[in-house]
């Protein structure tokens, strides 16, 4: 049997130099300028009657975020506000995350959007989404 081997000549010389430096954000106009988009970070849960959707959103406010449902599918999305400088101030590092958050995903059955409920606390923000209720067979008697 073969063995394939990778050979990174870089590795030793510049061991974990770019690691961690690009991270999983896209980038989108607002305008002429360009914002970068990121994705929020989702667990799903799933039992007999509903899913749990428990997604990251770290520095976000409750009244930024957007929630919408459509059959099995599901939007989350939150714009987080630019950051205001102080004059005299100049900004030495900037790493936090400034722009707009999103995730869809389909889920397996629909959901019943009346029942759904939506709770944000220490930057997650949960989500009980029950399943919409599917008729049971109807059985014709034959006459």
């Amino acid at each position: 049997m073969n063995q394939v081997t990778v050979i990174d000549p870089f590795a030793d010389v510049f061991p974990g130099l770019l690691r961690g430096f690009v991270t999983p954000t896209t980038r989108v106009l607002n305008g002429d300028r360009p914002v970068a988009a990121q994705r929020v970070r989702v667990d799903v849960i799933e039992s007999e009657s509903a899913y749990t959707v428990h997604a990251d959103m770290p520095g976000v406010r409750k009244e930024d975020i957007d929630v919408q449902i459509d059959g099995a599918q599901v939007a989350i999305s939150a714009k987080l506000a630019e950051r205001t400088t102080v004059e005299g101030e100049q900004t030495l590092r900037s790493e936090r995350f400034v722009g707009e958050m999103s995730r869809s995903f389909t889920l397996g059955s629909d959901l019943d959007e009346d029942g759904a409920d939506a709770a944000f606390e220490n930057g997650v923000l949960v989500l009980t989404l029950p399943k919409k209720q599917v008729p049971a067979a109807k059985r014709l008697k034959i006459s």
